[in-house]
């Protein structure tokens, strides 16, 4: 059976997309586990398991993407209105669009 475009990225590429996320939360910006998942809406449980490998795929993302995973986690640092759904979103299309995250169609 083939996976549609959005099953596979709501498997694989959404939880890539967070967890690139919370590494830059935590390491350009310095914050805890704990305020990195309250930024994102998550849980703290969550972003541990990013930190520790045991959820999402590693080296997903070519340099480009990651770039726009830095600008989102600016955006989301300076509250501007822009949350955490739209800055995921945004990347998950730009993802999409490169064909970066193999589909089954």
């Amino acid at each position: 059976m083939h996976r549609t475009p959005c099953e596979y990225m709501m498997w694989n590429g959404i939880p890539a997309i967070r967890k690139e996320l919370a590494e830059v939360l935590i390491k350009e910006f310095g914050l805890s586990q704990r305020e990195a998942a309250e930024k994102l809406g998550l849980t703290p449980a969550a972003i541990c398991q990013y930190l520790s490998k045991k959820r999402a795929k590693s080296d997903t993302f070519d340099k480009t993407i990651i770039q726009e995973i830095s600008i989102s986690a600016q955006r989301i640092m300076k509250n501007d209105g822009t949350d955490a759904i739209i800055e995921t979103c945004r990347i998950c299309q730009l993802v999409q669009k490169k064909q970066i995250v193999p589909i089954d169609l």
